[in-house]
């Protein structure tokens, strides 16, 4: 675990790992692999459930610390993609994930930071699987088109809670557009830009308020937008400020949304109460070639 930190602070990268206090941090540092946060370390929306810093003003981007003491978004660094392909490369990673933070402030909504350290990537490791896991973009269809275009193996958007709790949970984002977003996703994905072969992934919490009806509506949302990989796992309230937690779900609970999930089609689920959307992500790739082997597609939960 202190090899893939001195890393990560030597090359002047951040996690999310970290930023988000993940519970799983150890495990997955253990085994010499991270989840890399692109796009600086503060975040221009406030969600309920995130324990991510977010910017008191997002129009400041001279640091992440304004002079009252609170904070504000960092610039763009032309160097971060080299520097997370050099850390992909010094960890031998055959799998990694990349994330940001939500930067509303851009243009693009960092999709060009995105895109570019998908490129550094592919040259320095390119026999590295690499999945990104996005924003909305605030709903540009061009920025998302940069991402695709720059050929990620999976590309994933959270939708993170059903329809009925965006107010609470995601009040910044907005449940029809992050579906349009995963729609073109598995549109482009399935050969539009040459990209064919690009997978659609979402995550979801439970534990927020969520009812069995609500859940299986979602279930259905995603797989008529396209979604092929779904997680499933519990709300842990990061911090006092944050949402509290509803409901500590039943493991059986989880087992069962996954049966629902596979019997819709997707091609593969984690669903259990410490599963998150990053943990294990590489494991989907197993479960793809063995469906190729059999001819079969199935679905696995993750413990």
């Amino acid at each position: 675990m202190q090899g893939v930190e001195e890393l990560v602070e030597g090359l002047g990268l951040n996690t999310v790992c970290r930023e988000a206090s993940c519970p799983n941090y150890s495990e997955c540092f253990s085994r010499g692999t991270a989840t890399f946060m692109i796009l600086g370390a503060v975040c221009t929306r406030n969600c309920g459930f995130c324990g991510v810093t977010h910017a008191e003003n997002a129009g400041q981007r001279s640091g992440e610390h304004s002079g009252d003491g609170s904070f504000c978004v960092s610039p763009v660094d032309p160097d971060e993609p080299a520097r997370v392909a050099e850390a992909v490369k010094r960890l031998g990673l055959a799998y990694v994930v990349i994330t940001s933070v939500t930067r509303d402030d851009l243009e693009d909504g960092g999709a060009g930071q995105f895109a570019k350290t998908v490129e550094c990537i592919r040259r320095l490791s390119p026999g590295t699987k690499v999945e990104v896991l996005i924003p909305d973009f605030l709903g540009s269809e061009m920025a998302l088109d940069t991402v695709i275009c720059s050929g990620p193996d999976v590309i994933s958007h959270n939708m993170e809670t059903v329809r009925e709790l965006y107010e609470k949970v995601r009040p910044q984002a907005d449940y029809d557009r992050s579906l349009d977003v995963l729609r073109r996703i598995a549109s482009c994905g399935e050969g539009s830009k040459g990209k064919k072969g690009i997978k659609c992934k979402s995550g979801v919490m439970a534990g927020v308020g969520e009812t069995e009806a609500q859940m299986l509506k979602l279930m259905d949302d995603l797989r008529e937008a396209g979604c092929v990989l779904l997680t499933i796992g519990q709300y842990l309230r990061p911090s006092p400020e944050n949402i509290p937690v509803e409901e500590y779900v039943a493991p059986e609970v989880f087992e069962h949304w996954a049966e629902e999930a596979r019997a819709r089609g997707f091609e593969f689920v984690a669903s259990a109460p410490f599963v998150r959307s990053s943990y294990h992500a590489e494991e989907w790739t197993k479960t793809a070639i063995a469906s190729e082997r059999t001819g079969n597609r199935h679905c696995e939960d993750t413990e």
